[in-house]
């Protein structure tokens, strides 16, 4: 058997324990160093999950040569300078969602990790739901026929201390967005691996009671590449948390489904079939803290494979951008109040940021 992939965790905040447990939990995985520049959380976590190393900056742990794997949990707007620079110490990247804020930044990291050939992942784990799975290969067959709409509704309830609660959440700068770029990134990726690629948007979006730079609700209108339309929904506004609820109509039939299940399998063609029996591993629970490990566990594995085989991730860089092209696009299609076509939004400012965050 080959020797465990050794992994460095760069930040401890929120979401850093999900990396930890999914990391401790892979046989072929060790987690040899955390960093953070506030060492007494990075020595919590490091005490938490028998970690051995713990630094204060990025610089310190990439002189490592053993550390072969980085997973980067910090606030959005900080990805892209660090994945840039451990891919330029020639360390994978496996990054928390979103890939990056803007398109630049997304750009650099993907071109730094091809030029110094190592891997590019991002967290995107709602794919690895067992109904996205289930669904994924009814499309694959070609059971709902022509797609005629991909709908994305995600209505979540984050509250005023929330966003104090940190003092990137909500901004431009570090946060990058909000409904949509911190949390409905996750539910816009899957629509757009199950329905396909957005040609074009036509939003609006704003912060309608939150005291915040960013949106808490934000509705679209889209237009798939395939011909197909739709609607996606994110808003953090919503009392109570409503969740995530996905739905695509074809010629041939309708699947709806949530992060409870299916909510309606229904084919013309085959009128008593009923939707597959799986079991729901992939929660959205409000506390980001409580968030099934089983996602991360999946990505953490496919990051070893894709190491080993010296393939792309399933979530490739190029895959990841997707998802926030569309969300920069909505915001653009906001402030100026025409369509817009994917990729081709303005670039928003980015400022320095905080370290040690995620979601």
């Amino acid at each position: 058997m080959a020797d465990p992939i050794s992994f460095a965790l760069v930040g401890a905040g929120v979401i850093a324990p999900q990396h930890a447990r999914a990391i401790a939990a892979h046989p072929q995985a060790k987690l040899t160093a955390i960093v953070d520049k506030d060492l007494d959380k990075a020595r919590k976590m490091a005490d938490e999950f028998h970690i051995p190393r713990v630094f204060g900056s990025m610089e310190e742990m990439l002189k490592e040569d053993d550390i072969q794997v980085v997973n980067i949990t910090v606030p959005s707007g900080l990805h892209g300078s660090l994945s840039v620079a451990a891919s330029q110490a020639g360390k994978h990247v496996l990054v928390e969602k979103p890939l990056e804020i803007t398109s630049e930044k997304m750009t650099a990291m993907i071109d730094m990790s091809r030029k110094h050939g190592v891997k590019l992942g991002c967290i995107y784990q709602r794919r690895f739901m067992p109904t996205a799975v289930a669904v994924k290969e009814a499309l694959r067959s070609n059971r709902l026929g022509k797609l005629v709409l991909g709908d994305v509704y995600q209505k979540y309830y984050r509250s005023p201390e929330y966003y104090k609660s940190a003092g990137w959440r909500g901004t431009w700068a570090v946060d990058g967005g909000g409904a949509l770029m911190n949390q409905g990134v996750h539910g816009i990726d899957l629509m757009l691996w199950l329905a396909g690629d957005v040609e074009s948007v036509f939003a609006y979006s704003a912060p309608l009671l939150r005291d915040i730079e960013v949106e808490d609700t934000a509705v679209a209108v889209v237009k798939y590449k395939n011909g197909a339309f739709g609607v996606i929904q994110g808003t953090t506004s919503v009392y109570p948390n409503q969740g995530a609820r996905y739905e695509l109509h074809g010629e041939n039939g309708t699947i709806v489904f949530d992060d409870e299940g299916f909510r309606q399998w229904k084919l013309l063609d085959r009128p008593d079939e009923v939707a597959p029996e799986v079991e729901r591993r992939v929660s959205s629970k409000i506390d980001p803290s409580q968030m099934d490990k089983d996602g991360h566990y999946i990505l953490v594995d496919d990051m070893i494979r894709a190491i080993a085989e010296d393939r792309d991730p399933v979530v490739s860089g190029e895959e990841a951008r997707k998802a926030v092209d569309v969300i920069l696009a909505i915001y653009e299609s906001g402030r100026t109040g025409r369509e817009v076509i994917v990729g081709q939004a303005q670039a928003s400012e980015a400022a320095p940021g905080i370290s040690g965050g995620g979601r």
